[in-house]
């Protein structure tokens, strides 16, 4: 293979949808743990799980995470994306800074604001009063940002009693460095501009608001933009939903191919009252998605890029994936990988 062009890819990472059985919830959350395990072993910089309601996902990213921490030893673990708005900026950062403590430093922690989806179901049950005057605004997330930080709560004369003595109050524990691991996930010029003038990191990925453009890796290309010329060195991290099939049997083969084929309509015009934009799926060989990503024109904006597996596969099919692509694909964008990844099978 020859390598890509002028891209470059230093971190390489992936997204699990975290997906179960409705009646066996425990089947799939262990097998979303295993995929975990076998990204690091292939030697994957981070793995990420997305937060959803309602679904038969991952409902409590730090929950999940937590029990990750005991179940890994290298690979970062991020979260892609918590809607803040169902969230207490303070016990969320609570229960974040104990996962980064377990975890030894390595946690990524993705949020994004605005209402969140389902409140017309879920605000009732998690809010007191009439939910819809309620803060989902940017400012929950500079709450929580500013909890992490561990600033001491009162004055210099402020004491509380505990039963290890008296104490200076603060968040407990305190994660040196972790709110330094905020990612925001940003869709919109507006929020891009916000991320990168706050100082978090920006999670970018196959979904965009349409700002002047019906194109999407025009829209993209703007955001990114957006966000650097707000004067930030923050991290920049490309999510792809990207399918390799190189060692997958043909009825795997179709059933990939029939998935993004359900999924190309929504590619070829703005949807919605947002004019959402959504990048194709790359689905093929490894050869046939590298000559994709060669004419994929964000890729050499960014150093890190993020594997997001669909949804609804299986726990096999997730697998064969994640070998695939970071052994034949990674590579060839210029990816060094960690020591021993061809170890795991």
């Amino acid at each position: 293979m020859v390598r890509v062009g002028n891209i470059s890819i230093s971190h390489i990472g992936f997204l699990t949808p975290g997906n179960y059985p409705d009646d066996d919830p425990l089947s799939g959350l262990e097998q979303t743990l295993q995929q975990l395990q076998y990204g690091e072993d292939l030697g994957f910089d981070s793995a990420w799980v997305r937060q959803r309601h309602l679904e038969p996902g991952i409902s409590s990213a730090s929950a999940f995470l937590a029990a990750a921490t005991q179940r890994t030893r290298r690979i970062e673990l991020g979260t892609a994306v918590i809607p803040i708005g169902y969230e207490s900026p303070y016990r969320l950062a609570e229960d974040l800074a104990t996962v980064d403590v377990l975890s030894r430093g390595r946690l990524n922690i993705g949020v994004s604001a605005g209402r969140p989806l389902h409140a017309e179901l879920i605000a009732p049950l998690a809010f007191d009063g009439d939910w819809t005057s309620y803060d989902f605004s940017h400012d929950r997330v500079l709450r929580f940002a500013d909890n992490l930080r561990g600033a001491y709560l009162g004055d210099e004369q402020t004491f509380i009693k505990t039963p290890f003595g008296p104490q200076r109050p603060r968040l407990q524990p305190f994660a040196a460095g972790l709110v330094d691991r905020i990612w925001y996930g940003g869709g919109s010029q507006r929020s891009a501009e916000w991320a990168g003038r706050t100082g978090f990191n920006l999670l970018t990925g196959n979904v965009i608001t349409g700002e002047g453009t019906d194109d999407f890796f025009t829209a993209q290309s703007r955001l990114i933009e957006t966000f650097r010329a707000a004067g930030t060195q923050r991290r920049v991290a490309l999510g792809r939903v990207i399918v390799p099939f190189d060692s997958a049997d043909a009825a795997t083969r179709r059933r990939y191919q029939d998935y993004a084929d359900g999924r190309h309509q929504r590619t070829l015009s703005p949807q919605g009252e947002r004019r959402t934009l959504f990048a194709r799926d790359i689905v093929g060989t490894s050869e046939e998605i590298l000559e994709q990503l060669l004419s994929d024109p964000i890729l050499p904006e960014v150093s890190e890029l993020r594997l997001e597996l669909p949804y609804e596969f299986e726990h096999e099919e997730y697998r064969q994936i994640l070998h695939d692509f970071v052994t034949a694909i990674a590579p060839e964008l210029g990816w060094k990988g960690q020591a021993g990844i061809r170890a795991a099978s």
